[in-house]
């Protein structure tokens, strides 16, 4: 049985209560694992996963301590000595350069050692060049005597003196770089577990690479192995590897990346196949790492299906929470979170008791569920730094309440922003009334951002205009809808004929029915808007007026009922700024409804449960709607909730 949460207070006198005088008062914790919040079950199985050294994959919102838990595994794995990967020259071969092992830091001593040595050989070779040219030169002085003082023998000897030292210094110079050693993979004696995040990487950069030679042949040509650069996986070797989004890597590279897994080593080779590193191949190189996989959702989709398979065979899959319950423990953690984020970013000042109420009061209404918190913790924590910003640059150590409520304001989302700029430019050209009545137009309300990138959503009112005309085909008529509709928004449009028929008793196929979205210019996706959209055909079809202070939301089902929708709160924070004065949203959705306190007294909210109830509340009294709505209670009975009026509190 699922545990109810209690409602508590608000978080802004909560915080007055808090043993701290701000967030200088708390501890920190050192280790990152135990700076996760939230993730309680991703923590549990993180400390398995590296105890055992198992993979993981990391599914989940963007900005919910993906990258930190991956990180945190670095931390808890065993402890085991590192190694040093060296690329040595094959004199059998030159395109498959041997690998040799060596424990850590014992890489760097034998380069060095190695380059030492090729220091001094050639200091003896250059005294053997010296005295092989100077010999040449004296040969040359003797014929110039010899010869009557022909001075075209000293000329002869000095171009044979250039020639062999030019030959004889490019010789050694291809056997000094033959005979060293490269560092592949080099560790610090001390050094932990690695942690290499290889997100957004190329084939190889992931898989390892040997470089272009620009010369390639002629005797000009850079030793293989002096080309070759390794790949994140073996950089990860006995590490972990992370790859956020690893549904963008290509199937081949994913291929690769599964092979490596299975066989712990990986050799490398040119990722190009025009350059002269497609023919060089290494021997196999060590990359025994923790694999680390994350994404959204739709990461499963791309992935190869062997990777995951392995994945979900020696390791585990966490699914992210993206809220929490709203308890005195949870928000005891955001505080701590929020001093977490002070002491990371290190530019920015302490936060007040009054600051810390704020953000813990953004995280209710982000949540988009009632007594729940937010765990977007990536924008929630670039609001903090905006709040930071703001009273730094006002001259303040301490970061207020005012700071943080004028960085809401300033660090609004993109969508937000658009919303605006939408709201402004329908104002001014009047496309939606706030005002009197009209037939066949509501005020629907949508929101932008409403995909997995955002916690915020920002809510505009979308005018929905409805026109009933003859048929112009004898068979049946049809719906018509404008606007960038999306497949969900258009299958809702039919949806709502289908249900308009069955209630309203009129045979609508001898109608063709016009439905436009005003303004919808940057498209219609899902059935949010089902309700709006019957309002206005059945007001278009019954002559009926449409009070146009109200706004409205839901889903609608084919039984007339009114289902829950998403970003409820920002549909009735954006019908406030455009003016509206009521609000209608599903009676479910009620719970949702976090408002800003600058709304509570502008608009009303009223619970709707069925289109009886919606009708009710939005239609103008008169006697088309006491028809209507008598029609419609042979069907479809009221919810009861028809009279009730309520305005959550902030």
């Amino acid at each position: 049985m699922a545990k109810k949460t209690t409602k508590l207070e608000d978080p802004r006198k909560w915080v007055k209560n808090l043993d701290i005088e701000s967030t200088e008062d708390i501890a920190v914790p050192k280790m990152l694992v135990d700076q996760v919040i939230g993730q309680e079950k991703g923590v549990e199985i993180v400390r398995k996963a590296a105890e055992q050294r198992r993979h993981v994959m990391l599914i989940g919102d963007p900005g919910t301590g993906k990258s930190m838990l991956a990180r945190s595994i670095s931390e808890l794995l065993p402890k085991e000595e590192l190694q040093d990967v060296l690329v040595y020259n094959n004199h059998e071969d030159n395109n498959e350069p041997r690998i040799r092992v060596v424990p850590a830091s014992k890489g760097k001593e034998i380069v060095q050692v190695q380059k030492a040595q090729a220091m001094i050989e050639k200091e003896k070779k250059a005294k053997s060049q010296m005295l092989l040219i100077f010999a040449i030169i004296g040969i040359g002085i003797i014929f110039f005597i010899s010869t009557g003082f022909n001075p075209m023998m000293i000329f002869y000897s000095l171009i044979a003196a250039a020639f062999v030292f030019m030959a004889m210094r490019y010789a050694t110079q291809r056997n000094e770089n033959a005979n060293i050693p490269k560092g592949l993979v080099l560790h610090d004696k001390d050094m932990t577990a690695p942690f290499v995040d290889a997100t957004g990487t190329h084939a190889g950069a992931l898989l390892g690479d040997v470089r272009h030679d620009p010369f390639q042949s002629g005797g000009l040509e850079t030793p293989a192995h002096d080309r070759v650069e390794a790949g994140a996986i073996h950089k990860a070797h006995r590490g972990v590897l992370y790859i956020d989004e690893i549904n963008l890597l290509r199937i081949e590279s994913q291929q690769s990346l599964l092979t490596a897994i299975q066989e712990g080593e990986f050799s490398i080779s040119g990722q190009s196949e025009r350059s002269a590193g497609a023919m060089t191949k290494t021997e196999p190189v060590p990359c025994d790492f923790v694999l680390v996989a994350a994404g959204n959702l739709d990461a499963i989709q791309g992935m190869h299906p062997a990777l995951r398979s392995r994945i979900r065979g020696y390791g585990y899959e966490v699914y992210m929470n993206s809220t929490i319950p709203d308890s005195n423990e949870n928000r005891e953690k955001l505080v701590r979170f929020i001093a977490q984020e002070v002491s990371k970013d290190e530019k920015i000042g302490h936060f007040s008791k009054e600051a810390i109420g704020e953000i813990l009061h953004e995280a209710q209404r982000r949540a988009g569920r009632q007594m729940h918190l937010s765990l977007r913790l990536r924008e929630l924590g670039g609001l903090v730094r905006v709040a930071g910003d703001i009273a730094r640059e006002v001259g303040e150590d301490t970061v207020t309440a005012e700071h943080v409520v004028k960085a809401k304001t300033i660090a609004k989302p993109l969508e937000q922003q658009i919303a605006d700029r939408y709201v402004e430019r329908r104002k001014d050209y009047k496309t939606y009334s706030i005002e009197g009545s009209e037939i066949g137009m509501v005020n629907g309300l949508a929101v932008m951002g409403a995909n997995s990138g955002m916690s915020e959503m920002a809510g505009i009112m979308m005018p929905i205009v409805a026109e009933v005309t003859p048929a112009q085909s004898r068979d049946r008529g049809k719906v018509v809808a404008t606007g960038k509709l999306g497949e969900i928004a258009k299958e809702a449009v039919e949806n709502v004929s289908a249900l308009i028929k069955k209630y309203t008793g009129e045979d609508i196929s001898k109608y063709d029915i016009h439905v436009q979205f005003v303004g919808a210019y940057e498209g219609v996706e899902g059935d949010s808007a089902s309700v709006s959209i019957a309002t206005a055909v059945i007001s278009a079809l019954e002559n009926a007026e449409v009070d146009q202070t109200v706004a409205l939301t839901g889903s609608l089902s084919v039984r007339g009922q009114v289902l829950p929708v998403g970003g409820v709160t920002a549909k009735i924070e954006a019908a406030a700024e455009s003016g509206v004065t009521k609000v209608l949203i599903p009676a479910m959705n009620m719970q949702d409804v976090l408002l800003d306190s600058k709304y509570t007294d502008m608009v009303k909210v009223i619970p709707v449960a069925t289109l009886k109830d919606v009708l009710d509340n939005i239609l103008i009294a008169g006697p088309k709607k006491e028809g209507l709505l008598k029609n419609l209670t042979k069907f479809l009975p009221g919810s009861g909730l028809t009279k009730k009026v309520g305005n959550p509190t902030a």
